[in-house]
């Protein structure tokens, strides 16, 4: 094989994993953090083992899913243009939804966790609207996102209700407080992306001063919702690394965007949203 055809072969493997494999390692977090809090919050001592296995299972595979039939329609970031290509992508999302079906069956076989179904819906109803206001271009990017966040921290509930067997409030502000914190990280990562070339206090206020004035509206809305007894005590504790975080980028010495570095710093932040607000609904 030549060399030419060497930086060719590579080339098509490279495509065809980005057909495959999920490439927003930002969505994996927006993904895992809900499920984890979700599973935990819920722990009994009759813990559904095999069933939150299955529930987990399916989650992944209909996450993976995702990928090749973006790219199948031509929505994703490397959409399928060759023969091969189409083939490999409608491989991997035959393989990925019949793995999704299979699971989501036995779950509900017989009416069980029938519930599911609501979580279902608004997971294919969040990706087709995400999907189209990505057709409306770039400037739509962030609310997009924020829309798909939605069905992304719908396993959170569904994991809950799996746990426990069943779909009480506790669930429902699960799904919104992991919503609310998605949306919190999208804004602050689409802001650092805007004001890459920003380096003094103005520059980024110009460029993120919605950002700023919603970090003390959201605590206000956080301690309300505590005091009205619809999230527990302290639970605000959850929310404040990120807050800080987002909030003393506008006072930071200027140094060069690192996109890399930004995602593995969400990740941490996700990380650590999971494991303070899964404390305050065990312990308050």
């Amino acid at each position: 094989m030549t060399k030419g055809n060497q930086t060719q072969y590579a080339t098509q493997q490279t495509r065809r994993r980005a057909i495959v494999v999920p490439r927003e390692h930002g969505a994996w977090g927006l993904l895992l953090v809900p499920l984890f809090t979700g599973l935990v919050t819920g722990f009994t001592p009759e813990q559904r083992v095999w069933a939150l296995l299955l529930f987990t299972l399916a989650v992944l595979s209909s996450f993976a899913l995702r990928t090749p039939v973006e790219s199948l329609l031509g929505l994703g970031a490397i959409p399928a243009r060759t023969t091969g290509e189409r083939r490999t992508a409608l491989a991997a999302s035959t393989c990925f939804g019949l793995l999704s079906l299979v699971c989501l069956t036995v779950l509900m076989w017989k009416g069980r966790y029938s519930a599911l179904s609501i979580f279902g819906a608004a997971a294919a109803g969040t990706f087709v609207m995400q999907a189209i206001l990505r057709k409306l271009g770039h400037s739509t990017r962030m609310f997009s996102q924020i829309i798909g966040a939605i069905g992304l921290t719908s396993t959170a509930p569904a994991a809950y209700y799996i746990a426990t067997g069943s779909l009480d409030t506790r669930a429902f502000v699960l799904w919104t407080a992991n919503w609310i914190f998605a949306g919190n990280q999208i804004h602050f990562v689409q802001l650092r992306i805007r004001a890459a070339r920003a380096t003094t206090f103005a520059e980024k206020l110009a460029k993120g001063k919605f950002f700023l004035v919603a970090q003390p509206v959201l605590l206000m809305v956080l301690i309300s919702a505590s005091r009205l007894h619809i999230l527990p005590s302290f639970s605000i504790m959850a929310f404040m690394p990120a807050v800080v975080r987002g909030s003393q980028w506008f006072w930071q010495k200027p140094e060069p965007l690192d996109v890399k570095r930004l995602g593995w710093g969400e990740m941490k932040q996700g990380v650590a949203f999971g494991l303070l607000l899964v404390g305050t609904f065990l312990y308050t």
